[in-house]
């Protein structure tokens, strides 16, 4: 009887673990890559957190990836600069703010073109972010910019970037991008990119294989926005609906995102009363029982207190409707370490609240559930690597988990859109270019039907499914 030596035996019991190289898919290098933008006005202006934006700058970017066999693959990512939101500041005005962000891009570009290791894209932009925010901070000393570019800008400038080199993979391999996160095609499993407790896990033990076939789409409702006919002093007449009841009408909304200042209480609280009042009426007229709301005050709360005496008077005022409230987006200041005594605990206990703003890196998600923050808002646009690893975690804390938009249109919507179906939890879905900029959406509607026109409140998302990250 033969018998095996040491390393035979070893090999033996390790051999069902082991993906080796050979069986792993192909890595991946960036052969080239270059970015554009696309300029677009807004129809009408969105509010929010005490700005008003009118205007959005689309960076896209395009890259070839080729493996060390010398195949080689196009990939495609875009997504809105979002400065308003991502850089905000009291001495940088926005059109610096922007400048800034393009000139990130620019040095970007230089950076992921002069990577030349192989490998995965999660590895591929995990390696690149250090380099990405060391570029920021030069940029903004060379600038002699007051406010530094924040990581939060950063990752916006970067999410293009990592959604073209995922969308080149997934083409390169001739899959969904979904379907290529795997031992099968990843070298590290998430303890690599994590903690310890996911040894052994990798990311589609948090994905679905396939998209959901349809998902609710939450219609935003801008702090400017008219409710109703009486809130109009000029119509656009432009085709598309104008107040609150002809938008569920029209696109049959079952989901609303209420937009709230966080410095006014009365107006908040009336608010939201209102907005119940004319959607009870339209849904009592359509007889749809049920309907949600998702309350965000973009971080503007003065503290805890504020919302938890908004919560109280909403619920006195219309009981159903904060029967309706389905989670909270971060109320209080983004920068939690600085503000540690607004905690969440007592708000979370009558509603879901979700770190947002805030949330850029593993720690910033630990920081919040140690605060009180039941929940996590994942977004495209903090990249496509950031928010998969995100969505790993929050789902093997218990997190309540939603997709959120940066009014992302075409293609950003699509990636935004298809995260939303292959994370397990999530419930809808937002797509709000549609309200704002829909010019951006045109050269994709014909496409991709029933992602970009919305009928019975919900959007087709089991298209999803082509290779790369669906969108070309």
């Amino acid at each position: 009887m033969n018998r095996l030596t040491r390393r035979e035996a070893l090999a033996a019991i390790a051999a069902p673990f082991v993906v080796t190289a050979a069986a792993r898919g192909p890595e991946i290098a960036v052969a080239e890559i270059r970015h554009s933008y696309e300029q677009y006005s807004f129809r009408t202006p969105l509010k929010f957190g005490g700005a008003v934006m009118d205007k959005s700058t689309l960076l896209n970017v395009d890259c070839v990836v080729r493996t060390r066999a010398g195949r080689t693959a196009k990939g495609f990512g875009s997504m809105p600069l979002g400065n308003i939101w991502s850089y905000p500041s009291k001495t940088v005005g926005p059109e610096r703010t922007l400048e800034a962000m393009k000139a990130l891009a620019e040095r970007i570009t230089l950076l992921t073109g002069g990577y030349k290791e192989y490998g995965h894209p999660v590895d591929i932009n995990v390696a690149l972010e250090p380099e990405h925010l060391k570029a920021a901070s030069e940029i903004s000393t060379v600038r002699k910019l007051a406010d530094p570019i924040p990581k939060l800008a950063t990752l916006v400038v970067a999410s293009a970037f990592d959604a073209a080199i995922h969308d080149a993979y997934g083409k390169l391999h001739g899959r969904n991008c979904y379907l290529t996160y795997g031992p099968d095609f990843m070298r590290h499993d998430l303890a690599h990119y994590l903690t310890p407790e996911f040894k052994g896990e990798y990311l589609n033990r948090y994905t679905l294989r396939a998209p959901k076939p349809s998902m609710p789409l939450y219609h935003l409702i801008g702090a400017l926005d008219p409710i109703e006919d009486s809130d109009i002093r000029h119509r656009l007449n432009d085709g598309l609906p104008e107040t609150l009841p002809e938008w569920i009408r029209t696109d049959g909304l079952t989901h609303l995102k209420i937009k709230l200042n966080g410095n006014d209480l009365a107006w908040d609280v009336e608010r939201v009363v209102r907005v119940d009042r004319v959607a009870s009426a339209v849904q009592a007229s359509r007889r749809i029982a049920r309907w949600f709301y998702s309350l965000d005050f973009n971080e503007k709360c003065p503290n805890v207190g504020y919302l938890l005496d908004f919560l109280r008077q909403v619920k006195e005022k219309t009981p159903a409707g904060f029967g309706r409230i389905q989670y909270i987006e971060q109320p209080t200041a983004r920068d939690l370490k600085a503000h540690r005594t607004n905690v969440m605990h007592e708000a979370s206990k009558l509603r879901p609240v979700v770190i947002d703003e805030s949330l850029t890196d593993l720690g910033s998600l630990m920081l919040a559930r140690e605060m009180g923050y039941t929940g996590a808002a994942l977004k495209a646009c903090k990249g496509q690597t950031q928010a998969l690893l995100m969505a790993a975690a929050a789902q093997k804390y218990r997190m309540f988990l939603c997709v959120q938009d940066l009014t992302c249109p075409g293609a950003s919507l699509i990636q935004s859109a298809g995260l939303a179906a292959h994370i397990p939890g999530v419930a809808a879905i937002e797509a709000n270019a549609r309200q704002y900029f829909p010019a951006a959406n045109k050269p994709w509607e014909a496409r991709f039907p029933g992602v970009f026109t919305i009928r019975g409140g919900v959007m087709n998302t089991g298209i999803l499914n082509r290779p790369g990250l669906s969108a070309v």
